[in-house]
């Protein structure tokens, strides 16, 4: 009976793959080589071991890279088109240009196109001061690179109308000057005139009409 289990179980084992044999082989011990087994089997779970602990690293870090790849352009677009000199002249015919690409010729299709400006500034309320990075843009266009209309915490990007003076602010931004939807603040701009008593800066109050949170430091806070 011993012998057609033993023979059975040889059968068995030379249909398995090659890697399966060897590690049935060094896994089970003759009478007198019990040390030799238990130092496979701990070299086994050791080896287990670690390749779960990299597969649950990368697996992380995989997460976090598309968790802040998917924060970064959510507010900020896959390619910025900018001029050599301060501003870009003729933006509206580039951006019919860019929007007239056959989807045929690029990897993948444009799905939008939207104008903006930057500029530094300082923003005031009350007693507090914070530096900031002022960024201009058209709502209606902007919905279509950006997801910052879905990140507003309070109010909405539309409401960013021309000739209103509103302005919506990051959340952090919005509470290192302690101000609320409804109130005012002073924009100070650098870029100012030139005047006999000196650079005098160019300064506008603006209504603050909405709080976005993207999630991001960077963002937030300007």
């Amino acid at each position: 009976m011993k012998n057609t289990l033993s023979a059975l179980g040889q059968s068995l084992l030379q249909r398995l793959p090659y890697e399966y044999w060897i590690g049935w082989r060094y896994t089970r011990a003759k009478r007198n080589n019990h040390f030799i087994s238990f130092i496979s089997l701990t070299s086994m779970v050791g080896i287990a071991l670690g390749v779960m602990a990299l597969i649950v690293v990368l697996s992380v870090m995989n997460g976090f890279q598309d968790e802040l790849r998917k924060r970064i352009l959510g507010v900020a677009s896959h390619i910025e088109v900018r001029g050599f000199e301060v501003g870009l002249a003729g933006w509206q015919s580039l951006q019919q240009q860019i929007r007239s690409i056959p989807p045929k010729s690029v990897a993948s299709p444009i799905e939008g196109v939207a104008p903006y400006i930057m500029a530094q500034g300082m923003l005031t309320y009350d007693q507090a001061v914070q530096g900031v990075l002022i960024r201009g843009v058209l709502p209606a266009q902007e919905a279509s690179v950006s997801e910052l209309s879905s990140q507003m915490k309070v109010g909405q990007l539309k409401d960013l109308q021309a000739g209103q003076f509103n302005i919506v602010l990051g959340s952090d931004l919005a509470m290192a000057l302690g101000v609320r939807v409804g109130e005012k603040v002073v924009l100070m701009a650098p870029q100012g005139q030139v005047t006999p008593a000196g650079l005098v800066p160019r300064i506008k109050q603006f209504t603050v009409a909405g709080i976005f949170q993207v999630g991001m430091y960077e963002y937030d806070a300007g």
